[in-house]
């Protein structure tokens, strides 16, 4: 017994050691919301980053290039380009938000009825999804936004809009999946009706994807209001939108940084919601 214990090859197979960090998301996961979260920071409360003002300057510093005192240098106007940054979170985080809600809620309501009634209802809301598809969802955007008035808030609601089939899409395929699943049959076996089934059932287990889906719709709605911004379909100066902080920007060649640095912002946002959504996907 003290010989096959003293050696490791009778001894038998050893447990591999546990992983210190086993249970925690990849680092690329952790880092993304790290930056979702300054994000979020910023929009809820943006005087905490920076003692600047978005809407004032210092002449005598205009178009001054990074520094210490100027971590994105200034504007025209003499304007910290870092705080206008910051403060125009709140209005394309809020946007981006709203985007994202009327699609999911638009879109999951069209999906859940085509997917389980079925029938002539299915055929209806069908060609009207087909529809949408068919239409580019950025010239989609641009045409309601151009109807509803140049606002953030409208560019939002457009935005929004051209989302609503993507959402529908998903949900009607992932209804369809669930309702033939064994424990919903079950249910009606067991005395449930079709509001129980639904409710109870379906509507929970098809409903994860669909959440998957609006992580990522996120971050594509701030990439479409940024780019509705940059063609002038948001407010109007001085408010300080990522996208138009990026569309006055390009006039002033010689100041690279007050393009450079908005753009950075709206790449690495816009980056890190699409690491975090593909990481939901593989864990659900």
């Amino acid at each position: 017994m003290t010989a096959i214990l003293s050696n490791p090859e009778l001894a038998g197979p050893v447990a591999p050691p546990k992983r210190l960090f086993a249970g925690l998301p990849p680092v690329t996961v952790l880092l993304s919301f790290t930056v979702v979260l300054i994000v979020i920071l910023w929009s809820l409360a943006p005087g905490l980053f920076t003692h600047y003002s978005p809407v004032t300057g210092d002449t005598a510093s205009k178009l001054a290039a990074p520094s210490a005192a100027h971590w994105f240098g200034t504007d025209y106007l003499g304007r910290d380009q870092y705080a206008r940054v910051v403060y125009g979170t709140a209005s394309s985080v809020t946007s981006a938000l709203v985007a994202v809600l009327i699609g999911l809620v638009a879109g999951s309501i069209i999906g859940l009825a085509s997917g389980f009634r079925g029938g002539w209802l299915d055929a209806v809301l069908g060609r009207f999804v087909d529809v949408l598809l068919a239409i580019p969802g950025f010239l989609l955007a641009v045409v309601i936004v151009s109807s509803l008035g140049f606002q953030t808030i409208n560019a939002a609601i457009a935005t929004g809009v051209s989302a609503v089939a993507v959402f529908a899409r998903l949900m009607r395929a992932e209804v369809i999946r669930v309702r033939s699943a064994s424990y919903v049959e079950a249910s009606y076996l067991e005395g449930g009706n079709r509001r129980h089934a639904l409710l109870g059932h379906i509507l929970p287990n098809a409903y994860r994807s669909v959440l998957v889906l609006a992580v990522l719709q996120f971050g594509t709605s701030i990439l479409v209001i940024a780019s509705l911004a940059f063609l002038g379909y948001g407010d109007p100066p001085p408010s300080s939108d990522w996208g138009l902080l990026v569309a006055s920007g390009k006039t002033y060649v010689t100041a690279p940084w007050l393009v450079y640095a908005p753009a950075l912002v709206i790449v690495i946002t816009v980056l890190s919601v699409n690491r975090i959504s593909r990481w939901l996907r593989k864990a659900k």
